[in-house]
């Protein structure tokens, strides 16, 4: 991931994943998407072997628990839901979906690009930093120093990450106008970005705002992070019918996929 995930690579893949007229790759409810998503195990999540519908109805059911608005459930629903696409993905983009196939651009940790990579010694929300020197914008001036292509406080939505599931859930969301609050968003978009969320070394180009999302990201990761549970018995049968509710008042319908 450290090797591949440059500018150029996350640029290539926005334009891959276009949600322009005509350009989405299919029409899917959210339900269907599910069923697509019942046989893939995500390889580069150490926590569990579960299917990604069990984690999510796990995390969900957690959030719904604790007493959060109905949005804040749904996104822990379909917060993982961006892996989907394995489908048109190949072993050159890091999108294959099976368990020994590479899977760099369809999960882990995702960092900014365009700036100076995580570095130092590891700790909470950077991992392998000794990796960051594989990727050839370590090497361009223009990249590799703490802004980097950026203004220092331009904010954290303007801001290039590692394109992975989390990208492309929040893009996928905003063709299709899902009507969920900003922070909704940045649960789905942010939640990967552990060197951003966890590791603050990007503090220097936040706006003042940007402190509202982390603190909606962090709350939001408490769950994701801890429900994940092979003892947990879900039935999904049984907890659809609700959960379809939250669909039909956010996402409905087919979506652009």
């Amino acid at each position: 991931m450290r090797t591949h995930q440059t500018v150029a690579f996350v640029k290539k893949m926005h334009a891959k994943y276009d949600f322009s007229e005509g350009k989405a790759r299919c029409r899917m409810t959210v339900q269907e998407c599910f069923r697509v998503l019942e046989n893939y195990v995500d390889s580069s999540d150490p926590d569990v072997g579960l299917p990604n519908i069990v984690h999510m109805l796990q995390t969900a059911e957690a959030i719904r628990a604790a007493g959060h608005p109905d949005w804040f459930q749904l996104v822990g629903l379909v917060h993982d839901m961006g892996k989907i696409m394995y489908l048109w993905g190949c072993a050159e983009d890091g999108q294959v979906g099976t368990a020994d196939g590479p899977q760099w651009a369809l999960g882990g940790d995702t960092w900014v690009v365009g700036c100076a990579l995580p570095s130092g010694d590891a700790r909470p929300g950077v991992v392998y930093p000794q990796f960051s020197s594989l990727n050839p914008d370590a090497r361009d001036p223009a990249l590799n120093t703490p802004c980097g292509m950026y203004e220092p406080g331009c904010g954290i939505d303007n801001l290039l990450f590692a394109y992975g599931h989390d990208e492309y859930l929040y893009q996928m969301c905003t063709a299709n106008g899902v009507k969920l609050p900003k922070a909704g968003f940045d649960m789905i978009r942010y939640h990967s970005a552990y060197p951003w969320h966890t590791g603050r070394i990007y503090d220097h180009l936040m706006k003042p705002e940007d402190h509202e999302a982390l603190k909606w990201v962090l709350e939001f990761n408490t769950f994701d992070l801890y429900t994940k549970d092979e003892d947990n018995v879900i039935d999904v049968e049984k907890l659809w019918p609700y959960y379809q509710g939250l669909i039909d008042k956010y996402m409905p319908g087919k979506l652009k996929w």
